[in-house]
């Protein structure tokens, strides 16, 4: 860990490293063929792992890679100096998959449990299932950028990130980390995903989903000072609070905004908030930019927060 002088509770959390892959919309009828939208392999340790990886894995990787890149840690192996919190969004699979497994488990025309655990689970590749399990895309974040401090992984909206990103800024104000990766993904491309979507208000006009990550490298003003890093952004306010939805009401929708920046016109899931803070680092402008962003979850998180880019 750090030597220099212990970390404060009333410390500000700064933003060193940014990065985001968002892949728009795609046809609603468009082919199950399967989708390529970012390449992990440069940062694959062991490259035999890329069979393990579904597209959450690899946004998840990338994203990862490019934030660690552009906080100067891209050679960087933090171990127990670095923290992962991250927020997966809604759990995909292969339309092919369950297409085999539902012509695997029909006898008669009805559904049959004893086809269904013989003739149809057979009928699926067995490493489907390692590309979907929402803790994945933490395993290959860790397993390839040796992040072994504590971790955080929640599921499956843009609500559950601010708890990440609140659980981030504790464990660096405790001095528990010196850095905090602090992520979200969402693979929304996918078939049964945008089936989830179309059942809780097929005539809403919520923008269109996209497939997308975004990560953010966090530091304690002090922490980034002493290794000279560039400070991209800082965060301001951070608050957080939860209103229960009751089940049996109509499915409430996500409703956020952002004010001082333009927002990607796409669903981005969880990585709403960190992706678009990494697209306004990147844009050119004039002076700091105070960034601004409420938040309303479907699932009754409210999250707010508050960065200056300078």
């Amino acid at each position: 860990m750090d030597q220099g002088p212990r970390e404060r509770a009333g410390d500000t959390v700064v933003v060193t490293g940014l990065g985001r892959v968002v892949n728009g919309p795609v046809a609603s009828d468009a082919s199950a063929a399967p989708r390529t939208v970012c390449d992990p392999l440069p940062y694959l340790e062991v490259k035999k792992n890329r069979k393990f990886m579904g597209i959450q894995d690899d946004l998840a990787v990338v994203t990862a890679g490019l934030a660690l890149a552009s906080a100067g840690l891209g050679a960087a192996r933090p171990g127990e100096a670095a923290g992962l919190y991250l927020a997966v969004g809604y759990i995909p699979f292969e339309q092919e998959e369950i297409e085999a497994l539902l012509a695997g488990s029909v006898e008669a025309g009805q559904f049959s449990m004893a086809r269904f655990s013989t003739t149809g689970i057979r009928a699926v590749k067995p490493l489907i299932t390692f590309r979907c399990l929402p803790n994945m895309p933490a395993f290959h974040i860790s397993s390839n950028f040796d992040v072994q401090g504590p971790y955080f992984v929640t599921y499956p909206g843009p609500g559950q990130f601010y708890l990440a990103l609140e659980a981030a800024c504790t464990a660096l104000r405790r001095a528990e980390i010196e850095y905090a990766l602090v992520g979200g993904v969402a693979d929304q491309q996918n078939f049964l995903v945008r089936h989830h979507f179309s059942r809780l208000d097929s005539t809403s006009k919520a923008p269109p989903l996209a497939d997308a990550a975004g990560c953010l490298v966090l530091e304690t003003e002090p922490h980034a000072l002493r290794r000279d890093a560039r400070v991209r952004a800082r965060l301001e306010t951070l608050e957080l609070s939860y209103e229960p939805a009751d089940p049996r009401e109509v499915a409430r929708r996500t409703r956020e905004e952002f004010t001082g920046c333009a927002a990607e016109p796409w669903d981005l899931g969880p990585a709403s908030l960190p992706a678009t803070l990494d697209r306004a680092a990147s844009e050119s402008r004039e002076g700091p930019l105070r960034l601004r962003h409420e938040l309303q979850a479907a699932d009754g998180m409210r999250g707010e927060s508050e960065w200056v880019l300078p």
